[in-house]
Parts: structure tokens; sequence; C-alpha cells
């Protein structure tokens, strides 16, 4: 294959855990007992939907009893009105009257708002993903009950260093791997870049939301990895990943030079996308091995021939004394000498 221009970004490989965007804790705004629960962890519940209840027959027994007060203190107010404008009762009667009303309809309020709370309802659609009691339990007020997670969009809260991070945008598409999905890539956004760096690391938590049909395959907790491309450059020299041999610092590759194997030593960068930009040691239109490297040896005569040649058989290696190199948009059929 040629040694070709093509377009590459500089990448940084970060990792992260899956976390739901909103978590809600429930907790009981009554003292009392339990008497019904009707989720359990895993539960799917919208907002509104009654999840629990508490034995609440004292309340509604106060709550009778109130009603019947106001009921009463209306009909006094009623009559110390009319009897204030004839004049047969004192103003100061009369406001008595209008005030124990006033109390008495107070009170009839407040019960029915704490019998309300006897009634545990789910604030967010979400999952339960925590809970903390049992039917019959006596909780006190504020005492935790559930934990409720909005799953529709999950976010992962990346560490990015500080000389990268400012050419990150909000918005801005970053695919994620998820280890759980053998790899496979979801894509996600930059939701928010927090505005200060850790004081050790100087690393800056960047948070990449996930929505949509793709959240609904992944759970919190999963592992994800991104590559994020910081900057692209259009002219840059470029190789298959595969053609690079050696371990780091000790990079090379074999070109084809005078129909002969010569090895080069080359400096490159990361791999993306199966390939590799390469800053020295190649020029633009060298021809280089790329399969069946590992075989070649220094000086090593070499024939290209076209793809699917059947002088080059499918595996990749010919018989006898030859190994087979197949190169993207051509072949390299490269032959040693038996001694």
């Amino acid at each position: 294959m040629l040694v070709e221009r093509a377009a590459v970004s500089n990448t940084s490989l970060v990792t992260g855990q899956l976390e739901p965007l909103r978590v809600v804790s429930v907790n009981a705004q009554l003292a009392g007992a339990l008497q019904e629960l009707s989720v359990e962890e895993g539960t799917t519940v919208r907002a509104g939907q009654i999840i629990a209840e508490l034995d609440a027959r004292e309340l509604e027994a106060q709550l009778a009893a109130a009603e019947a007060q106001a009921t009463f203190a209306r009909a006094t107010a009623e009559r110390s009105a009319t009897l204030f404008a004839q004049q047969i009762i004192t103003a100061a009667e009369n406001e008595r009257d209008q005030a124990a009303r006033v109390a008495a309809e107070a009170s009839v309020t407040q019960l029915r708002t704490r019998l309300g709370f006897a009634k545990i309802r789910s604030p967010i659609n979400g999952v339960i993903t925590a809970r903390f009691v049992q039917s019959g339990d006596i909780v006190g007020n504020n005492t935790r009950l559930f934990t409720i997670a909005d799953l529709s969009t999950l976010v992962v809260r990346m560490p990015v260093s500080e000389l990268e991070v400012a050419r990150l945008r909000p918005g801005q598409e970053i695919a994620l791997r998820v280890d759980a999905l053998g790899g496979e890539a979801v894509p996600g956004r930059v939701r928010r870049i927090f505005p200060a760096a850790d004081s050790i690391s100087r690393l800056v938590p960047v948070e990449v939301a996930v929505g949509g049909s793709s959240a609904a395959r992944l759970r919190p907790g999963y592992t994800v990895r991104a590559t994020i491309r910081l900057d692209t450059r259009e002219d840059a020299l470029v190789v298959p990943t595969r053609a690079v041999l050696g371990a780091s610092g000790a990079r090379s590759v074999f070109i084809v030079k005078g129909g002969l194997a010569e090895r080069r030593a080359v400096r490159v960068g990361d791999d993306v996308d199966g390939k590799v930009e390469v800053f020295a040691g190649l020029a633009l239109g060298d021809t280089v091995i790329v399969a069946g490297n590992s075989l070649v040896r220094e000086g090593g005569s070499v024939r290209i021939v076209d793809p699917l040649s059947p002088e080059l058989p499918a595996n990749g290696r010919s018989t006898g004394t030859t190994a087979g190199a197949v190169a993207a948009d051509s072949t390299a059929l490269v032959t040693r000498r038996t001694p």
C-alpha cells in the first residue's frame, strides 16, 4: 500500500462509569406504620404514582373532628355577622367568631395536608433503584424510603486534561464504547464542562450524556470509554496500523524499494480507526507492506501482484518458501530464499 495523505485527529482516550442524570431520594413526611408497599427494586414508576401508604386512621379521625368544628365555626360566624349588622352584638364579639372560623378552616387544611403525606408518591418518572423499608416498619419523619433514578438519560463524567479540555464544546458528539456490549459504540454528546480542574490531577470533569434508544440498552454502572478527537489535520501522512512493527520507541515498517524489502525506522502517532500518522521515516508514495510483514527479512525479494491474484492464496501465505503480504489496495508477494 502507498503512503498517502489523509485527515487525522489528535485523540485522548478517557474512561468513566454511567450514572443516571437525575436521582431522587423519597423520604417519609409523616411518622407512622407502613401499611402497604407497592413497588420494589427495578419497578418502573410514573410521577405522582402511589408507591407506599402509611396507616392514617388516627389522622382521619382528627380530620373528621376538625371538619365538624369548622362547620360549627362557619355557622357561628354567619350568625355573628348578621347580629353585628343589626347592632345586637359588639364588633369584638363578631371579630372573635370570624377569627374562630378562620382558625377552624386552617386546622382542616393542615390535617388534610398531613393526611395526603400518608400516601407516598413518586416525584418523577423513573425506576426504583433502592428500597430501604419493608411493609409493617415504623418510620419517623424524614426517614428515607426509596431511591428513584431517571434512566431516560445517562451521563458519564470523564476526566480530561486541562491542556485538552479547551478544545471541547457543549453539544459536541462523542462516541462511547461500552465494555458490557462487547465494545460497541453508542452516540453521546457533551452536556457540560465543569468550570474548575482538580487541584491535584489537573483534570477537568466533562459530562457526556446518552439518551433515547441508546440509553434504554444501558445500565448505570457500565464502564464506557471514549476517544475524544481534539483537532484535525487534513494533510497528514498515514499508513495502516498493522504495517508498523516493534515496541514503542523502536517502531519500523517494511517498504518495497527496487523489488526488495527495506526496513525503515519510523516515528508514528496513536492508532485512530486502524491508521497511524507518520511523523518521520517515510515519504509520500512509499510502498509499505501491511500483512505478513513479520515474516519479511531485510533485503528479501518482493513481487507486487494484483489483489485476489491466483498467485496469492486467500490465507495470505503461499506454499514452499514464500510468505504473502496483503496491502489495502494491492498485494505484495514477498519471497525468501531457502538456505
